[in-house]
């Protein structure tokens, strides 16, 4: 069951009231309108600090039962830095908090063409730092009383060009990452293989959105993403999966998988070229 737009204005308005919070951001399916009955809804909580933790519980207890509770600042790891897990009315809604301060600086960054991965449970990939600016492009503002986010957003009104050319040429690792992988082939280190892979293919599907000008701000469903973008390399995602159904420790076997995929590296590059001409 999914909650009502007017519930989730009534959340939003009730959120910005926490000393701290300046903004609520509907994001994830809902906010896309891909959502099904069982969707959980995302509630960006943008915040500068300090965050009144002690109050957003006693708001999340309130709206989500005794049993609720949100984390510290910090206490997801250092980019998905908190938030809560809650069931509002029988929903699934999560809290995820995001440093208003920080989102605008991943914005300055994006525009330069300045992005990295970095480590954060739960994102084997990495957060992109960019992934901040993207989620306020692609969400639904709820709640904004200052419009500080809204000012944010207005900034945003076109993919940063910086930012395509750097995805697309940083299609260089996914190339290294081939070569790498192929000095764990005599070993039949299929574990490290499997691993480069899974990197290669995350600055392929990154490299692809860049050139497309459109934002991915998570790798669940990034392949399937990158596929379904006007001028993608045919069959991107079959080969993708491919390549990964084909990995065990037989070096004869690693050997192809590689050769697979750098060929799906070659096309790709070729596609991002085509796309940004």
């Amino acid at each position: 069951m999914a909650l009502s737009d007017e519930r989730l204005a009534e959340l939003a308005a009730l959120l910005v009231e926490v000393p701290g919070v300046t903004a609520v951001l509907l994001g994830g399916s809902r906010a896309r309108g891909t959502h099904t009955p069982d969707s959980d809804t995302d509630l960006g909580v943008y915040y500068h600090r300090p965050l009144d933790v002690a109050a957003l519980g006693e708001l999340a207890r309130l709206v989500g039962g005794p049993a609720a509770r949100v984390t510290a600042v910090g206490e997801w790891g250092p980019w998905v830095d908190g938030g809560g897990w809650l069931t509002v009315d029988g929903a699934a809604v999560d809290w995820i908090y995001r440093d208003l301060d920080r989102v605008g600086r991943a914005w300055t960054d994006a525009e330069q063409g300045r992005y990295a991965f970095h480590a954060q449970t739960g994102h084997p990939l990495g957060v992109p730092d960019f992934a901040y600016a993207g989620e306020v492009a692609l969400g639904v503002v709820l709640a904004d009383p200052a419009g500080e986010l809204a000012a944010l957003r207005d900034r945003m009104g076109a993919y940063p060009p910086a930012l395509a050319e750097a995805l697309v040429a940083g299609l260089w690792e996914a190339d290294f990452l081939v070569g790498l992988a192929r000095k764990a082939v005599t070993r039949g280190d299929a574990a490290y293989v499997a691993g480069c892979l899974f990197r290669l293919v995350g600055v392929c599907v990154h490299a692809l959105h860049g050139a497309a000008g459109r934002w991915l701000v998570n790798e669940k469903g990034a392949v399937a993403a990158a596929a379904a973008l006007p001028g993608a390399p045919p069959r991107f995602r079959e080969q993708v999966e491919a390549v990964f159904t084909a990995v065990d420790g037989d070096p004869v076997h690693l050997t192809a998988v590689l050769d697979a995929a750098a060929d799906l590296v070659l096309e790709t590059a070729d596609a991002c070229a085509m796309m940004t001409r």
